[in-house]
């Protein structure tokens, strides 16, 4: 806490006095505790115990053992118990008529407990002629004990299941378990009960209507049969009569008589244009299946065969090959002669076809005037039918409605729940409970009593302590080239002068004067976390994280030693949870085999030339979270043409990234020059393993060149000499 204004000092609270207060009046807040918690024993002790027992009961469908499969699977079906319905049966446990069933059956009107105005106090009495009070006993007894006995009760429906628990109170244990029990076998017995009012109510009025509807068929039925023999519609299935079905079978009659004769006309035709056009006729199959024409064919060939074997010794005017010729015309003129009578057999099938064919026509023209007359009577018959049909159903219904009614108007009904849990007698109170109440009292009266004397040491002012700006001595440690030089002058002297070259050579604004206990105290503790300047990879990282340096442009007077530093700079950076990406542009290619997975990735050149789009070139690093975009196997030539496009790439690298560090190599201020043109790019010189003077020529030629913050990173935390123009980070 603190106050502002004129002639007010800045305070803030004394946490250290606060506990030491409490810790001096430890006593009295452990004697008040202890007496708090005392009292709290004594009076849960002397509280009524209370006893309070649980009974659950499950909701669902139950029907009797011996209902029908059917019948049961249906009624369970029909019957779905959901949120609203579980929540209604809760509602019937507490309903009036239960709790006064329950109240008759174990008498309670006869105990105390449930009725403590019977026997009013003193107290009551005044209170009820002053007019303070109703009188209680103007109310029922049934009324009175109603009111008690909801006072002690608990229904409530178990989270997500159709279980209700019922929980009683009550200062007799053996109470306690045993209404709980009662109330749930009455609900049973109600829920039965109800349901065989239901079956007898609807067996009383299924009775006349069954006798009714039975009647009614035996006319329907009666009706049918003789509308059916009066219009000659004798059944021959389920859905036709006698004349249906034979003009159905003269149909079918009628197509098969019609392909035959189409077949016998086509078979004639093709034996009449074989005979007609002379070509021989074994390819039609009526010829070839005929034995007759078989056993010529086998002649012919038997002929030719004997014509063949003497025409190799006889010349063509010897009688006997004349006769063997004479004999085969002979035999071709018998088959010219057999397949006419095979076209003469085919043309008489297809004429006694189309015979067949007008007789079936004419029986079916018949058949068909006969079925429409069959029709027109049969739609009379199909109301007559539906009629009886539809009596039939409804009796058949309400018989089987009627069975299921009966067969659960016995006491076997089971009601649509079952106890899944009975109450026990409880072996603990439940209220109250003697420890928890003891301990909780204690742990309060602790808190307070603590609270109460830190507010009062807060409000007296003896916790609040005054906050000088002027007491305050500066760390030493957060300077650590100041303090090295304050250690090597040594402490003979009254004050020790910092020299101003100094702090100008370290970025750092002038300080005041150390005075010489500082300096012996300095003096003393050389091995300080920054006693002398870091110039190490971890120095260098905590220098740009604390100064949320966006840009870092590494030059590598050593060549690949300094490049190797720049990438473990950037892993190191990477560790840190923030994203870096390294841009190479050295002519070794260092960070590119150190941290890709290929040389020939494409990088920077081939970006700068416009070979490849921004994405392609950033590529992860093997072994950390950093990125990289590596050199790349473009022609450099090409590349330097476009390193004016360096500086956008840069830029844009900057949004996506925390820090873009950009490894140059041996590069000198010139080149740096290029890409260094935005004004917070810090510049750091890599230089592990170089020499002092090396070092110093290259700070000399940044600075000549317009370079004055220059971080150095050697690799190690050793201290080095006072180069020019340089940060120790």
């Amino acid at each position: 806490m603190s106050g502002n204004g004129s002639g007010q000092q800045d305070v803030d609270i004394d946490l250290g006095g606060l506990f030491r207060a409490v810790w001096d009046r430890r006593a009295k807040v452990l004697l008040a505790t202890a007496c708090v918690a005392a009292l709290a024993f004594g009076a849960a002790k002397m509280i009524a115990p209370d006893y309070q027992s649980e009974t659950r009961v499950l909701i669902e469908s139950r029907e009797p053992e011996f209902s029908g499969s059917n019948q049961s699977a249906q009624s369970g079906s029909d019957r779905v118990f959901d949120e609203s319905g579980i929540l209604s049966q809760v509602q019937v446990f507490r309903s009036a008529d239960l709790i006064k069933q329950v109240a008759r059956n174990m008498k309670l009107y006869d105990l105390k407990e449930f009725d403590p105005s019977s026997d009013p106090s003193a107290v009551s009495d005044l209170m009820v002629m002053l007019g303070l009070k109703k009188n209680p006993l103007e109310m029922p007894p049934e009324e009175r004990i109603l009111k008690e006995f909801n006072s002690k009760l608990q229904v409530y429906q178990v989270e997500k299941s159709r279980v209700i628990a019922i929980g009683f109170t009550s200062k007799d244990r053996q109470l306690a378990a045993a209404i709980p029990n009662e109330m749930a076998k009455v609900f049973l017995s109600l829920q039965s009960g109800a349901k065989l009012d239901t079956n007898s109510e609807a067996s009383r009025w299924l009775e006349p209507e069954i006798a009714n509807l039975r009647e009614k068929v035996r006319d329907a039925e009666a009706k049918v049969a003789a509308y059916r023999s009066s219009s000659d519609l004798l059944p021959t299935g389920e859905t036709t009569n006698f004349a249906t079905r034979q003009l159905t079978d003269i149909s079918s009659e009628l197509t098969r008589v019609r392909g035959e004769r189409a077949n016998a006309e086509a078979r004639a035709e093709g034996v009449r244009a074989a005979l007609s056009s002379g070509r021989d006729a074994d390819t039609i199959a009526d010829v070839i299946g005929s034995q007759t024409i078989q056993r010529l064919k086998e002649t012919e060939a038997n002929l030719q065969g004997q014509v063949a074997d003497l025409s190799t010794t006889l010349l063509d005017g010897h009688p006997r090959l004349k006769a063997l010729k004479s004999q085969v015309e002979g035999i071709r003129a018998q088959i010219r002669s057999e397949t006419r009578k095979i076209l003469s057999s085919l043309e008489n099938e297809a004429k006694v076809g189309e015979l067949r064919e007008q007789q079936l026509i004419q029986q079916l023209n018949a058949l068909k005037a006969k079925s429409a007359q069959a029709g027109e009577e049969e739609v009379g018959l199909r109301a007559l039918e539906r009629e009886a049909t539809a009596q039939r159903q409804l009796l058949e219904t309400y018989l089987a409605r009627y069975r299921e009614a009966t067969s659960r108007t016995v006491d076997a009904t089971p009601a649509d729940a079952r106890i899944i849990s009975n109450a026990v007698v409880p072996t603990g109170a439940s209220f109250p409970k003697v420890m928890p109440i003891t301990i909780v009292a204690a742990l309060a009266t602790f808190l307070l009593s603590c609270i109460v004397i830190m507010l009062s040491e807060l409000f007296s002012g003896r916790a609040l302590r005054p906050v000088s700006a002027g007491t305050e001595r500066p760390a030493v440690r957060s300077r650590p080239a100041i303090a090295a030089v304050a250690a090597a002058q040594g402490a003979d002297e009254k004050k020790v002068e910092i020299s101003p070259a100094l702090n100008d050579a370290i970025d750092l604004p002038p300080l005041a004067p150390l005075v010489a206990e500082e300096a012996d105290d300095v003096a003393e503790n050389p091995s300080g976390e920054t006693a002398e300047p870091d110039f190490s990879i971890e120095a260098v990282a905590d220098h740009l994280r604390k100064n949320g340096v966006r840009i870092a442009i590494s030059v590598s007077p050593g060549g690949d030693e300094g490049s190797t530093a720049t990438v473990m700079l950037a892993r190191l950076i990477a560790e840190e949870e923030r994203k870096v990406v390294l841009i190479d542009l050295t002519g070794s290619a260092c960070p590119t085999r150190l941290m890709a997975r290929s040389a020939q990735l494409p990088g920077i050149t081939n970006l700068l030339a416009g070979e490849v789009p921004f994405t392609e070139t950033i590529h992860a690093d093997r072994f950390s979270d950093a990125h990289i975009i590596p050199q790349g196997d473009s022609d450099p030539r090409m590349a330097m043409r476009g390193i004016e496009r360096l500086q956008m790439i840069i830029d844009a690298l900057t949004n996506a990234y925390d820090l873009v560090l950009v490894e140059c190599g041996p590069a000198d201020e010139g080149a740096v020059d290029k890409i260094a043109r935005r004004g917070d790019a810090e510049i750091i010189l890599s230089a592990p393993a170089v020499s002092d003077e090396r070092i110093v020529e290259v700070l000399t030629g940044f600075g000549e060149a317009g370079y004055r913050d220059i971080v150095l990173m050697t690799g190690r935390g050793e201290p080095g000499p006072d180069y020019t123009d340089r940060h120790a980070a």
